[in-house]
């Protein structure tokens, strides 16, 4: 009878185990997906100094780092922009090299699956 209880509680265990690591290779479901993270897309230029626009966005919808890698994989492929996501305060930093107007900002960010609140440039 106590090697039953034992042998419960190994496979009650197992399967804890399973649903960390499996968490941790593919990320969060907080977005309904079980999948790998997106892969980084990295700006042409980080350094913030080369850019003359910075906007801050307000977004609906990031819950997660897979979340934020998303929104901000839609800047950084961008020609002359590069984002950081801050999924605690659901906002977005953006560094433009040039003006960027509301719809075009907007769309970048719909098209990532995400809702543009607001937009301030700083």
């Amino acid at each position: 009878m106590e090697i039953f209880i034992y042998i419960i509680l190994a496979v009650i265990i197992g399967f804890a185990v399973y649903g960390v690591v499996k968490r941790i290779r593919h990320g969060s479901s907080c977005c309904g997906e079980h999948e790998a993270p997106p892969k980084r897309i990295r700006a042409q230029d980080t350094n913030k100094n080369h850019y003359e626009f910075i906007y801050e966005l307000d977004v609906d919808g990031m819950h997660c780092a897979n979340c934020a890698r998303r929104i901000e994989n839609a800047f950084n492929k961008e020609t002359g922009m590069f984002a950081k996501a801050d999924i605690g305060q659901k906002k977005v930093s953006v560094w433009s090299k040039s003006q960027q107007n509301e719809p075009c900002i907007r769309k970048l960010v719909s098209d990532a699956g995400y809702t543009l609140l607001s937009m301030r440039e700083k």
